[in-house]
């Protein structure tokens, strides 16, 4: 075995990163979104497709795909018989398949105690104390993934709506985003009959700026959803000396409002998600008795 595959997909998009058996990292890639539970076919199809990339961008042929093991963290994994489909369809020589929180805690803490919040389309928590790892959240969108992007960008939707039929007051962010929509609320309502939770998401960064500028209805969104982040920091029941490290494209935006308790126990990650499914298909498939827990 010359090389394994790390793999990190979201509602947003698919890294993978390819290493050597020591687990140097010799080529990167990115492509479109890998949510298993909401788009089987299309999650394995980008999943081969980052790969592919990462073996080109590290001067390898792609075709070795198929020699090569992989680990893959991957949102939807924690519910249904997503994990266990995508495994039986995947190209690569092995495939351990295991939930976005578990490679992103693995990058954020190693193998030491510690929590992490991902923070992103969706929303997920794990935390590990005395070598017990509990995961809460990361239900999607339907029902789940409170404060992540994709429940931001719907939520500033549906605020939009509410001010165009004056049930709740307009704010500079309401007028903008009806303005996008050519201030027509039925291109509103039509956007999200085949939107994906991404999709929604690409609003949130909106939603934070506008807030910082003293936008009531941004305002009123970015509260609602710290106090649902900070809600799932509290039931993680974190210890006082381990280190809580936040991940995600929103994580950045939250960091600086959360809490002062919070804020306390924060710490720079040790690396990212991606890296974490590296160091995890490292010991999986050097280690043969690591390599069936798929």
């Amino acid at each position: 075995m010359d090389f394994v595959l790390g793999i990190d997909g979201g509602g947003t998009s698919c890294r993978a990163a390819l290493a050597t058996a020591d687990g140097v990292i010799v080529g990167r890639a990115k492509s479109g979104a890998a949510n298993i539970r909401t788009d089987l076919t299309g999650a394995r199809t980008n999943i081969s497709e980052a790969a592919r990339r990462a073996f080109a961008e590290a001067g390898q042929d792609p075709e070795l795909i198929t020699q090569t093991p992989a680990v893959l963290g991957l949102a939807g994994a924690n519910v249904g018989t997503y994990r266990q489909q995508l495994q039986a369809i995947l190209p690569f020589s092995q495939s351990r398949v295991e939930t976005d929180a578990e490679i992103a805690l693995e990058g954020a803490v190693g193998p030491h105690d510690g929590a992490m919040a991902i923070l992103g389309t969706g929303t997920a928590y794990m935390v590990r104390h005395k070598g017990k790892a509990r995961a809460i959240g990361g239900w999607g969108f339907q029902i789940g993934d409170q404060g992540g992007g994709g429940r931001i960008g719907r939520d500033l939707l549906e605020q939009t709506l509410l001010a165009h039929d004056g049930i709740r007051a307009d704010s500079p962010l309401t007028r903008e985003m009806l303005a996008v929509f050519r201030n027509r609320p039925e291109d509103v309502v039509e956007f999200t009959t085949n939107a994906k939770p991404g999709d929604f998401g690409g609003f949130a960064p909106k939603v934070f700026e506008h807030a910082a500028k003293g936008d009531t209805v941004a305002t009123w969104i970015v509260d609602k959803a710290i106090a649902d982040v900070e809600a799932a920091l509290a039931a993680l029941e974190l210890a006082g000396d381990a280190p809580l490290c936040l991940l995600g494209g929103l994580a950045p935006l939250y960091a600086p409002r959360l809490s002062g308790r919070y804020r306390a126990l924060l710490r720079e990650p040790l690396g990212d998600a991606l890296s974490g499914a590296v160091q995890m298909a490292v010991r999986a498939f050097t280690n043969p008795a690591e390599v069936d827990h798929g």
